[in-house]
């Protein structure tokens, strides 16, 4: 076990959960239901990990636009509840190395873009309440990349930047992790592509989940 790392923090959406394609559907029948423009899968890509308001205002930045942000919320709420009657499912490895790293003695922590809601509910879905030491959401700090959750983070598990990990999929991860002063870490399989995160510059990017506990057992 990494002596000097004791805190990982996860993003959720395209790095714990396999979530993308109800996010990006939402997306639609949301735009679809406020008659705007639909915009494409990639655009839609490349604002998940934002804030749903942060979102919205990056892909529709028309003044004249700016009324339908609370209807397009709305919208996009109730499609995704729609097809949550079961939870996103974590991808392959996540769960188990979830458990290796509590059994290890980790500290460990969710800072998403999802509301406190949306994040209650699917742990409670995947029977998770009680499983991390602190969660951090949007609609409660700041969206990302402004480093206020991953500072709550730290001042709640009472441990310095340097003894913590970012895990994220999207640059507002790593870009978080980087104005925090934590190391960010880089997945390839969720949001963006590897290229595109590189050039946050991740100390480490993995290709598969249980591969970040391979690389702190040999650190």
């Amino acid at each position: 076990m990494n002596k000097q790392i004791r805190l990982l923090v996860f993003d959720w959406d395209g790095t714990l959960v396999d979530s993308l394609d109800r996010i990006v559907a939402s997306m639609h029948h949301a735009a679809t239901t406020c008659g705007i423009p639909l915009c494409s899968d990639a655009e839609i890509h490349a604002i998940i990990g934002l804030s749903l308001e942060h979102a919205y205002f990056r892909l529709y930045p028309q003044a004249a636009l700016a009324e339908l942000c609370e209807p397009f919320r709305q919208a996009y709420s109730t499609h995704y509840l729609s097809q949550e009657q079961e939870p996103s499912p974590f991808y392959p490895g996540v769960r188990d190395t979830l458990d290796n790293f509590r059994t290890a003695g980790y500290q460990l922590a969710v800072a998403t873009g999802k509301s406190r809601q949306g994040l209650a509910r699917v742990l409670e879905g995947h029977g998770m309440q009680d499983f991390f030491d602190i969660t951090r959401c949007a609609d409660e700090t700041r969206s990302k990349p402004d480093p206020l959750m991953l500072q709550q983070i730290l001042l709640h598990c009472e441990q310095p930047a340097s003894r913590a990990i970012m895990v994220g999929d999207s640059p507002f991860d790593l870009q978080m992790a980087n104005h925090a002063g934590i190391a960010p870490v880089a997945v390839s399989y969720g949001a963006q592509p590897l290229a595109v995160l590189q050039q946050e510059r991740p100390v480490l990017s993995i290709d598969k989940f249980s591969e970040l506990h391979d690389w702190l057992a040999a650190s």
